[in-house]
């Protein structure tokens, strides 16, 4: 059968690690596929045992009987059932009993009216057992030589997919077009077998049309795109309810289709699935029209998403009790009487209302879980103005001026604002009548609900030394409610590791080039010494300062304290420290310092980062590696010096948020010291 013969599949892949969806949550999802226009559903959640883990078991009586009511339910939807199995854990492929055990489980599964089906390999050890190295070749080989024999064992069904085991680009050594294990599926797996693939990541930010030429001529065929950018089975703490965006519609006529693999809760995914049928629907019109491509708009396929979830919200559903089924409460039940005729007297207090949800609720439900690299308007916005409050109120306690208040109080109260509308729509959230919808998000709702008051609250305290006093409840304690330890266990090991907060999405956008810190060598002089010079050029001081020592290699840095930051053009930064400052100072320098500065901040840090590295996280990783070196050699405190006017550095520091400016009494003026303690 032609590729261009085929059904572009375009719908949803349960395919997450994690409890899977009800049989209820199933056929739910075959309406909406139905109602918007998507026609696939692949069958392949991590943990049915018999999917992956007990692959070769079949299935009960009952569960096959559960299971051919879910296919055809599918197909009374015209939604195309795809089974998928995945036996690379411990399959042997050269036993022609492990061959069986696989077509046996197929048939049974074709036997319940199933038509279509998936092989995956993914997220697999790919070392193989000593009789299948003597029987084949390579790791690809031995797959395709399975698949297509099942392939035909089922008589070539109109669909059939594979997933490799390098399904990204991210996993193609050295590269896509030089990938020998691509090589070997493009040439070698049966022309009518589809493969999946998930973009140059695992998840993808982007997928470009020149990365799916690049490898659609690999693999000889269009793939089918597994598309992760919903997937949060990675992350209990995140939910993604932005669009499906930066993937362009001139994708359609190059792919063989495209499956969304969501939340790992069902009812969240109302949004992905939403904007996905939107964008798929482009390939219903001749999209290879000039005017196509660019007519597909995220924020757009989103405010059309979020108007039909809100009347989901309206419908009064509520779990039966039997695993997440639903039942519909009555009408006359929807708005039940809280007492039989009470009416309230005109000095009692009046009955509780509850508040409708509105599609402003929703879209800042969506702007604060938007998607894996990116937050929405509104998040981004509060991060800001926290920051910036934050930044202001550490500068005038540095200077002891009361400069800016006015603006201080304006922006606090914007943001007491901007957090008073979450919690508002938490609470119309917590009182909409579709209970079902609400239980899936009520733990991440409540999450963030307390993340901002508390960070609410913090601004609070920072207004207390500028007049504001702050409510009881809120004021950050020693002693503070169970609720101020965020994160349990895992949020204590987090802030522990030097490397906490770099990939903050706020402060660190993802970066797009590859960094490497490393230690120092004494190759590496050359280049660290002409990045130090155009410094000083650039500059224009003659200044002195404690670190061009260790720098220019007169003192010889402390054990582990000499790192290199690397890109592909070469050295772009280098950190050098010495754990007793006071070892690589001339008498004038160490009379320039006063002593408490010394005994606070012992330490002395030479960095230099050059200006063709605009990514913080990469400096930020680079500065707190070398900080946890010094705080395991004993130190409390490290200090920098600066000259003056080196404003870009002196400027890219103060964003990373680790150093703070310190006052030093008789410090000359062209001399800037900043300092942290360990």
């Amino acid at each position: 059968m032609s590729q261009k013969s085929k059904m572009f599949l375009s719908g949803v892949v349960e395919g997450f690690y994690g409890r899977p969806w009800t049989m209820s949550q199933r056929k739910e999802l075959f309406r909406r596929e139905q109602k918007w226009g998507l026609n696939a559903y692949l069958y392949a959640p991590k943990d049915d045992y018999k999917h992956r883990m007990y692959w070769r078991d079949l299935y009960s009586p009952e569960e096959a009987e559960q299971l051919m009511t879910l296919i055809s339910a599918a197909r009374e939807r015209n939604v195309e059932f795809i089974y998928a199995i995945s036996p690379g854990l411990d399959i042997t492929f050269s036993n022609p009993k492990e061959v069986a055990a696989l077509k046996r489980k197929l048939s049974q599964v074709c036997g319940l009216g199933c038509r279509s089906f998936a092989l995956l390999f993914d997220d697999i050890e790919t070392e193989m057992c000593p009789a299948d190295k003597e029987a084949f070749s390579s790791f690809a080989e031995a797959q395709v030589s399975v698949t297509n024999e099942l392939f035909l064992h089922l008589d070539e069904p109109h669909t059939f997919l594979f997933c490799p085991t390098d399904y990204c680009a991210a996993f193609c050594s050295p590269s896509v077009p030089q990938s020998a294990y691509l090589k070997t599926v493009g040439e070698k797996l049966n022309a009518g077998i589809d493969i999946l693939w998930t973009g140059p990541k695992v998840v993808s930010q982007h997928i470009s049309v020149a990365s799916i030429d690049e490898v659609s001529a690999v693999l000889r065929r269009p793939p089918v795109i597994w598309d992760n950018i919903h997937a949060n089975d990675y992350d209990p703490q995140r939910l993604f309810l932005g669009p499906f965006k930066n993937r362009p519609t001139e994708l359609l006529p190059k792919l063989r289709g495209v499956l969304t693999n969501p939340n790992c809760e069902f009812e969240p995914n109302f949004v992905a699935i939403h904007t996905l049928a939107t964008w798929c629907s482009y390939g219903q019109k001749d999209v290879s029209m000039d005017d196509q491509g660019s007519d597909y708009n995220p924020h757009e396929a989103l405010r059309l998403a979020l108007s039909d979830w809100l009347v989901e919200f309206g419908r009064a559903d509520q779990p039966d009790g039997a695993g997440g089924g639903r039942s519909k409460r009555q009408a006359s039940d929807e708005e039940p009487m809280q007492t039989d005729g009470y009416t309230p007297g005109p000095r009692d207090n009046p009955l509780y209302t509850a508040e409708p949800l509105t599609l402003d609720d929703l879209t800042l439900l969506s702007e604060l879980f938007y998607l894996p690299y990116e937050h929405g308007a509104t998040a981004v916005l509060m991060l800001q103005e926290l920051q910036w409050l934050r930044r202001e109120d550490s500068e005038r306690v540095r200077n002891t001026m009361r400069a800016d208040t006015e603006e201080w109080r304006r922006r606090a109260e914007k943001f007491d604002d901007m957090c008073a509308a979450v919690v508002q729509m938490f609470n119309r959230l917590s009182n909409v009548p579709n209970r079902i919808i609400l239980y899936d998000l009520y733990n991440y709702i409540c999450d963030i609900k307390s993340g901002v008051t508390m960070a609410k609250a913090y601004v609070k305290t920072l207004g207390e030394t500028r007049g504001q006093t702050p409510h009881s409840a809120l004021a950050l304690t020693d002693d503070p409610e169970p609720w101020g330890f965020r994160g349990g266990l895992s949020g204590e090991f987090q802030r522990m590791l030097p490397s906490h907060g770099i990939h903050d999405l706020f402060r660190s956008p993802p970066a797009t080039r590859v960094y490497t810190i490393r230690p120092c060598t004494p190759r590496d002089q050359p280049e660290v010494l002409k990045i130090f010079k155009e410094m000083q050029i650039e500059t224009q001081q003659k200044v002195e300062l404690v670190g061009d020592r260790l720098v220019e290699g007169h003192v010889t840095p402390s054990q582990s304290c000499s790192l290199i930051l690397d890109d592909a053009a070469g050295v772009c930064g280098y950190v050098f420290a010495l754990s007793d400052a006071k070892t690589a100072m001339t008498k004038a320098q160490v009379q320039k310092q006063s002593q408490t500065m010394l005994q606070d901040f012992p330490s002395v840090m030479a960095i230099q980062i050059h200006s063709r590295v605009p990514d913080h996280s990469t400096a930020r990783r680079l500065i707190e590696q070398m900080l946890s070196a010094l705080r395991d050699s004993g130190s409390k405190g490290v200090f920098s010096e600066f000259r003056s006017n080196d404003r870009r550095m002196f400027d890219f520091l103060k964003t990373l948020d680790v150093f703070q400016v310190l006052k030093v009494e008789g410090l000359p003026t062209n001399l800037v010291i900043m300092g942290t303690k360990l």
